[in-house]
């Protein structure tokens, strides 16, 4: 197993205990977790924030989720393929929230943005923010850019070209949330697609 696998796995393994636990985590859950020796996560990653901010770097990354709305077939019904899209990316953020908020309630986070990668050394806070700010916007891009794809099919019947469209659902969907009373994914998707007036 090379160093970075080892790293993987060792974050896979903390990831739900990260969660539970938050901050409050210890080295010793997580080399259980991993089956692993404790020294080994000290290896890795050369103390506790390094592995909760590779926690929360795992949790951010949106490679599963485009390559699932990617994989959604051209031949299902459009608001088929919205829901699919949806749900990925409400998958996603429930993901990210439940890492963040965790981390958040015990105590981590302490660099004022969550959504940063984790410092690199020798970074200036300022250097530090604005790659986040750059990851974030490249993550909203790819999103944009699969999503855009799903409305290629009905291009010709389409009010807007794909891309605007794709930019409008991916705001509703990150806007719409997971509280108590949210609308449905379905319910989502039919309102983006019919809009708020019945026929007639």
């Amino acid at each position: 197993m090379t160093p970075e696998q080892r790293r993987e796995m060792i974050v896979r393994a903390a990831l739900p205990l990260v969660v539970e636990y938050g901050t409050s985590v210890t080295t010793a859950q997580v080399a259980r977790a991993a089956g692993i020796g404790e020294g080994t996560v000290f290896r890795a990653f050369g103390d506790k924030d390094a592995l909760l901010d590779a926690c929360m770097a795992e949790a951010l990354r949106p490679d599963d989720t485009l390559a699932h709305i990617e994989s959604v077939s051209l031949e299902l019904p459009l608001a088929e393929r919205l829901i699919e899209a949806a749900e990925a990316m409400r998958g996603y953020l429930s993901r990210m929230g439940a890492v963040a908020g965790a981390l958040a309630a015990s105590g981590g986070l302490r660099r004022g943005d969550p959504t940063a990668p984790a410092a690199r050394e020798g970074e200036s806070r300022e250097e530090h923010l604005r790659r986040g700010a750059d990851a974030r916007q490249a993550s909203m891009a790819a999103h944009q850019e699969v999503l855009a794809g799903l409305f290629e099919p009905e291009r010709d019947a389409l009010k807007l070209p794909p891309d605007r469209l794709a930019l409008a659902f991916q705001m509703l969907v990150l806007s719409a949330g997971r509280h108590p009373g949210a609308l449905t994914t379905a319910e989502l998707v039919d309102l983006f697609l019919h809009g708020a007036l019945t026929s007639g």
